[in-house]
């Protein structure tokens, strides 16, 4: 029973539907003009002009009274379309929010990422100038080690020409 009703309703609301967009084209402006032309023509051949019109104005206002009733549809089903785009917006809306907590979350990641980046390169720049240091200090060793050997070699060259003399003396 409760499939019937809504299998009704629907019908209705397809009716409801077809009428509305009916009504505002322009075929509906051309069928209404032509129906007023033949009431007009039908007074001119002769017919009582209060009948024609009592069976216009009765037409006219039933069409008027389904036409109300019709739109009203229209804008109820609207409305229940604008609560369901509503729904969705807010549950958009909270998406947008979730979304914007966690581009926070990692802006503050990528700051702390920043500053250890920042920490290491100051330990890298450390580093390279303790590893300057102790290349000069290594240079400089490799020359006093080279003068040290300059001078013994000189201090043996020396002893043997000495030991020569000596030996030469003797």
């Amino acid at each position: 029973m409760k499939r019937l009703k809504q299998k009704s309703n629907e019908g209705i609301e397809r009716i409801a539907i077809r009428a509305t967009r009916w009504v505002g084209s322009t075929n509906s402006l051309i069928t209404h003009t032509i129906i007023f032309i033949i009431c007009a023509i039908l007074a001119l051949l002769g017919i009582n002009f209060q009948e024609i019109l009592l069976v216009l104005t009765t037409v006219v206002s039933l069409e008027a009274i389904y036409l109300s009733i019709f739109i009203q549809m229209s804008v109820n089903r609207q409305g229940r379309r604008l609560r369901e785009v509503s729904k969705d917006i807010d549950e958009i809306q909270k998406d947008v929010e979730e979304i914007q907590e966690d581009v926070e979350g990692i802006e503050k990641d990528v700051d702390e990422i920043q500053e250890d980046i920042d920490e290491i390169q100051e330990d890298v720049e450390e580093i390279e100038k303790d590893a300057a240091e102790e290349e000069i200090e290594e240079q400089n060793t490799d020359k006093a080690l080279l003068r040290v050997e300059n001078t013994l070699s000189n201090l043996i060259s020396q002893i043997e020409e000495l030991r020569k003399h000596h030996d030469s003396k003797s």
